[in-house]
């Protein structure tokens, strides 16, 4: 929004507030149920942990193209447009980035799984803290963000007990440790010094347990119901709220709905999570289902394993699957 108008708005120093931890604790939690599959045979994690994301991200990628297409054509013409849509399936395009990184890590997980942890942490570690500045969005990003979805999946079971240790019985230690975070945090933002190597990084990992703990208390509380159905659906606003975002930002700037930039970021915001979920909601019993649940013809396993604690495993009918980017 503010890229829009040329100006600053109240919200610029809360996002500069939150960049420390906001994407480390997104692939942080991403990796946290890894460890339960990732001994599967290679035909099945490849269906649910690449081609799951694969299948989304050319779907959406698609439709972000038929949107913008016309000025594309417009300022590169007809094979600038055809070379820009081949390339957005090696370098990520747009706001699905996180989408096909996600895809990029599990298969390197995969890959990795019988190298000693430590030192694929050590690895991950030290790309996060070079400056890697390639310009190439897959290196750039797995350098800056494997690491945590690494940790995510290594010491999941820690960050488990972490979570079942935030309580009611605890919460005036947890609130105080919050603040004391939160504190920390904007020194080291303001100071500059979350841009240092390694402090950096320990800040993700600091916020990424702060967002967790802020998250097990607001579990226990009204705002429960509505933020679990969000997370259960998250993958139907990641994919569509750049069309409500857009919209509602054009709507909101052309008729000065709201004078103030922060208060107009806070509706566009608002309109790119509502509006996903309204179009859910629409569309899941109707053959545009496919926009957010991949269809049956997309799957590589046409019988659905299910795995028993003894090791083997059973195939089921096919069930239908609400959206996940979990699976």
């Amino acid at each position: 929004m503010e890229n829009a108008v040329g100006g600053l708005s109240w919200l610029h120093d809360f996002i500069g507030w939150a960049k420390p931890f906001r994407m480390p604790d997104f692939f942080l939690i991403s990796g946290l149920f890894l460890a339960s599959r990732i001994n599967r045979p290679w035909r099945e994690y490849f269906d649910s942990k690449v081609l799951h994301f694969a299948y989304f991200y050319i779907l959406w990628m698609s439709i972000q193209f038929a949107i913008k297409g016309y000025g594309l054509y417009q300022a590169n013409g007809a094979a600038g447009l055809l070379l820009d849509y081949a390339l957005g399936f090696v370098e990520p395009f747009g706001t699905l980035w996180f989408i096909y990184m996600l895809a990029v890590f599990f298969v390197m997980v995969k890959l990795t799984r019988r190298v000693p942890p430590l030192y694929v942490f050590l690895v991950g570690a030290l790309l996060e803290m070079a400056p890697i500045e390639t310009g190439h969005m897959v290196i750039d990003e797995f350098a800056s963000r494997f690491v945590y979805f690494f940790v995510g999946y290594w010491l999941a079971g820690h960050v488990f007990k972490f979570a079942e240790g935030v309580n009611f019985k605890s919460v005036p230690v947890t609130v105080s440790g919050l603040f004391i975070w939160a504190v920390g945090n904007t020194i080291m933002v303001r100071t500059g010094l979350a841009e240092v190597p390694g402090l950096g990084l320990a800040l993700g990992f600091v916020g990424a347990a702060a967002v967790i703990s802020m998250g097990v208390l607001l579990s226990k509380t009204k705002l429960a119901a509505p933020l679990r159905y969000i997370g259960e659906n998250y993958i139907v606003i990641y994919l569509a709220f750049f069309l409500f975002m857009a919209a509602a930002r054009s709507v909101l700037l052309k008729y000065n709905v709201v004078a103030d930039l922060g208060s107009v970021a806070l509706l566009t915001t608002a309109a790119g999570v509502v509006g996903p979920i309204l179009l859910f909601w629409a569309t899941r019993h109707t053959k545009l289902s496919l926009l957010f649940r991949r269809p049956q013809w997309a799957r590589l396993a046409s019988r659905p394993a299910q795995w028993h604690s003894d090791g083997h495993v059973t195939f089921n009918q096919p069930e239908a699957r609400g959206p996940s980017l979990s699976r």
